[in-house]
This record gives structure tokens, sequence and C-alpha cells, in this order.
């Protein structure tokens, strides 16, 4: 699936829609550029999960958790320098327990230990506003 949005409010609705097909144990993998729009995603699907409190970028905790409908954790692999500080971070054992739903900022840092079964989203700026995000299977 491709879709183009115009601005932050149709990101967070193209989110909202998307939050509605994850299931427990799903690994969504967030890639695009410093600022194009993956945290908010985030932020919309967390909301869309029943979580109703602030959602900030992990950058530098490398993991943020929130609780919603099911446990949401969220990573940024962005200042790792090895898959063997992803496994210290606790990624690894969050893909191993399939408790709720996991997202990873710049996954291509980690590829080596995510599965195969996951979900991408690619949110690429068009400009200042625009996005087009797109979404599929992981290769």
């Amino acid at each position: 699936m491709e879709k183009i949005v115009e601005n932050v409010e149709d990101l967070g609705k193209v989110a909202r829609e998307f939050a509605q097909t994850l299931n427990e144990g799903d690994v969504v993998l967030l890639t695009g550029d410093l600022g194009a729009g993956k945290t908010t995603f985030v932020k919309a699907v967390a909301k869309a999960l029943g979580f109703d409190g602030l959602v900030t970028s992990p950058t530098f905790t490398i993991l943020n958790e929130y609780a919603g409908k099911m446990p949401i954790y969220h990573f940024d692999m962005y200042r790792l320098k090895s898959c063997a500080e992803a496994v210290e971070s606790g990624l690894d054992e969050v893909l191993r327990s399939g408790e709720g739903v996991c997202f990873v900022e710049w996954p291509q840092k980690v590829a080596g230990i995510l599965p195969k079964n996951s979900i991408m989203i690619d949110i690429s700026v068009i400009d200042e506003n625009a996005r087009k995000i797109r979404i599929s299977e992981a290769k």
C-alpha cells in the first residue's frame, strides 16, 4: 500500500487506520530520513491503541514503552553501532516475547536480528508538509 499525505493530520489518519490492523507480536520497521515523521506515526498509532500519554522519540533512551490495549515498544536504533548493542537495549527480548507491538526506527542498523515477517513502513519527504507512506512486508 502506498499513500501520499499532504499534512500531519493526514499522516495521523493513515497511522490510526494502520493501528486497527495490528496484533500482539507484530513488529513494525520504520524507515525514512530524520524528521520524516516516524515518531509522529508511532504517536498516532499509540493513541489509536488506547495510550493517552506523551509519546516521544526514543533516540537517546533507545526504548520507550507505552501501555495501551496491548503493550507498545518503541525502539530507535539510530545511535547504535551494532546488533550486540540492540540486544543489550532489550530489543531481542521484546522480539522473542511476542507481547504487544514493537516499533523499530532505523531498522537497517540491526537487520540481522529482526524477524523476516515484519511490517515495513517507509516515510519519504515530498516537501515541507507532504509525505509518501509505503506499507509493505519486510524482505
